[in-house]
C-alpha cells in the first residue's frame, strides 16, 4: 500500500529564518511545511503546484497602493513590495481554487486587501514602542460566537492574546465579502476575519506561533489548517 501523502502547507514569510516558528507550530500535526520567501520562490514551483493549504505569516507592511493609497511618511511604514509580490497571488490562488488559508498578522491584513478591503496605515497601542516593536504586549479580543474562530479555539467570549502589529483594519475598512469574527475589546478594532464564500479562510490579527503568548487552544489554528487541506476534495 502506498504511503499515504502528507498535505502540503505553503508558508509565506520574508525569509527562512522569520518562518521557522511557523513551520514549528505547523510540526505536530504532520504536513509538509514548504517556506516560499521572495529568495526562493521560483525554486519551489513545484512545491507550489502541490499547494494543499496556505499560511500568511506575519512580517513587513503591505504597500499602500495595494488598496489606492499612498505611503504615509508619519506612518513608520516598513515596506517589503517583494514580499507583496509573493503573498498576492499565492492567496489568489489559493482562493481560487478553494484551499483552505489560515493568515496570522500581516496575513489577515493581506487577505483584507486582497479581498477589496483597506488598512489604516498606523495606530497605536498594538505593539510595543520604542526600541524594539517586536516586543509584544497583550490585549483582550472579542470572538464572535458561532464563527469559524469560535469553533476552532473552543468558545467565543473574550480572551487575552498578544499583540505586535502597528496596522490594522475598522469594520469601514473591511473588505466587503469577508466577515469579522473577533474584535478588540478597547478600540474595536477588527482581530479576526473569515470569508464566507470559502470552505475555510481564517485569519487572526494575534500571533498563535509565539505559544507562550497566548492561550493554548489557539494552536488548533495550525491543526485546523491541516485537517482541511488534508480531507478536501481535489
Amino acid at each position: 500500500m502506498a504511503e499515504e501523502r502528507k498535505p502540503v502547507i505553503i508558508v509565506t514569510a520574508s525569509t527562512a529564518g522569520a518562518a521557522q516558528a511557523y513551520v514549528d507550530a505547523l510540526a505536530p500535526f504532520d504536513a509538509e511545511a514548504v517556506v516560499v520567501t521572495p529568495l526562493n520562490v521560483e525554486a519551489e514551483r513545484d512545491a507550489i503546484a502541490r499547494m494543499d493549504g496556505l499560511l500568511l505569516s506575519g512580517g513587513a507592511d503591505v504597500h499602500p497602493r495595494r488598496y489606492g493609497e499612498q505611503p504615509d511618511p508619519n506612518a513608520g511604514l516598513l515596506l517589503n513590495e517583494a514580499r507583496d509580490a509573493v503573498d498576492f497571488p499565492l492567496l489568489d490562488e489559493a482562493l481560487s481554487r478553494d484551499l483552505p488559508v489560515v493568515g496570522i498578522c500581516r496575513g489577515l491584513q493581506v487577505l483584507n486587501v486582497a479581498c477589496g478591503g483597506s488598512l489604516l496605515q498606523h495606530i497605536p497601542g498594538h505593539r510595543a514602542e520604542g526600541d524594539n516593536p517586536l516586543v509584544s504586549v497583550q490585549h483582550r479580543i472579542w470572538i464572535t460566537p458561532g464563527s469559524k474562530l469560535a469553533a476552532i479555539v473552543g468558545a467565543g467570549g473574550q480572551v487575552r492574546v498578544n499583540s505586535v502589529h502597528h496596522q490594522g483594519l475598522t469594520e469601514a475598512r473591511r473588505a466587503p465579502t469577508l466577515m469579522s469574527t473577533a474584535y478588540s475589546v478597547e478600540d474595536s478594532l477588527v482581530e479576526g476575519l473569515e470569508s464566507p464564500r470559502h470552505r475555510f479562510v481564517v485569519a487572526v490579527q494575534c500571533h498563535p506561533e509565539r505559544t507562550t503568548e497566548v492561550p493554548r487552544q489557539f494552536q488548533n489554528l495550525f491543526g485546523a489548517l491541516v485537517y482541511q487541506a488534508a480531507t478536501r476534495e481535489g
